[in-house]
């Protein structure tokens, strides 16, 4: 078993490498903080709740030497849903356009059966190259970290999949990130940069606001509601009227939910809720777009919209 930590001294390559990697894993294992951690800023929607990627988020790692394009996708699940259904065909999807995959393992929590259905899926996938991420290893001592490793190196052994590496990291500490960047590297194919130097995410704006609201909603609600919520960006304008120097954006959004007895918990007692929501994106979203926001935020019901295949395509799924 080859465990990575820092101080590996990677060969001098000449060759331009660009390539795709996706992680995958159970919800709630870290894969949108670790997209966050390697790209250097925030372009994945991040919750201690589980499920809250719906969108593929492509994060980009610009190197000298290479590109490597984070595909972020939902965590694999046994749907309850149409929505559940869908998100899982996006997952396999991706898994088999990609160059890489790393299959993210909390070091926090013992392997489950949500790890093992991912992996035999994952064993079916055969010329893809895998590497083992152990996340969160903040959150363990080294006695607990050395027993998740020797576990998923057994896991991989019994379904028949080679790891190209293991890695542990902690996108929170910063640490052995760019390791693991390092290691995903020589697994892309040789080829020019497929993005401009610069751009970190190819998610259009609007998408990426939208991400931002439904994070700041999702905070603090109750257990039952993180599936139901749905941001849509209905428009955003410049203000016109505004000197050149002192610009405005106007962005007018419509946070969705199942049931009208939902509404009362985002909006909160007399509003309050829903300004906090309205106060802690609007500060995303500026950093994001590097401009003023004026940000009018709506609460609708669509009825059941989990379940109703018109309204998930209105929703854009």
């Amino acid at each position: 078993m080859s465990v990575r930590t820092q101080s590996s001294e990677q060969p001098a390559e000449s060759v331009h490498r660009a390539g795709f990697a996706c992680f995958v894993g159970r919800p709630n294992a870290g894969k949108s903080t670790l997209t966050n951690a390697l790209v250097g800023q925030k372009v994945a929607i991040t919750s201690n709740r589980p499920q809250t990627t719906r969108h593929t988020v492509r994060g980009i790692v610009h190197r000298p030497e290479a590109q490597l394009i984070l595909v972020d996708t939902p965590g694999l699940h046994k749907p309850r849903t149409l929505l559940g259904e869908r998100l899982n065909d996006v997952v396999r999807a991706t898994w088999a356009e990609v160059d890489v995959i790393g299959f993210c393992l909390p070091a926090d929590q013992k392997l489950g059966p949500g790890d093992r259905f991912i992996a035999k899926e994952l064993a079916g996938v055969k010329r893809t190259p895998k590497v083992a991420i152990v996340t969160k290893t903040d959150l363990v001592d080294s006695k607990a970290l050395a027993e998740q490793l020797i576990a998923i190196d057994q896991l991989g052994k019994e379904l028949g999949i080679e790891w190209a590496e293991i890695v542990p990291v902690s996108a929170v500490g910063s640490k052995q990130v760019d390791l693991l960047a390092d290691l995903l590297i020589p697994l892309l194919p040789e080829g020019p940069a497929l993005y401009p130097e610069g751009d970190l995410t190819d998610e259009p704006e609007q998408v990426m606001v939208a991400e931002l609201i439904r994070e700041a909603a999702l905070e603090g609600v109750r257990d039952e509601l993180p599936h139901s919520i749905a941001v849509v960006v209905e428009e955003m304008l410049p203000r016109e009227d505004r000197p050149a120097d002192r610009p405005l954006l106007d962005i007018h959004a419509n946070v969705y939910i199942e049931r009208p007895s939902q509404k009362g918990i985002i909006i909160g007692p007399k509003g309050k809720r829903l300004k906090e929501v309205g106060i802690k994106s609007r500060k995303h979203i500026e950093a994001l777009l590097g401009t003023p926001v004026f940000l009018d935020l709506h609460v609708k019901v669509a009825k059941d919209w989990q379940r109703d295949p018109k309204q998930l395509r209105r929703l854009g799924f």
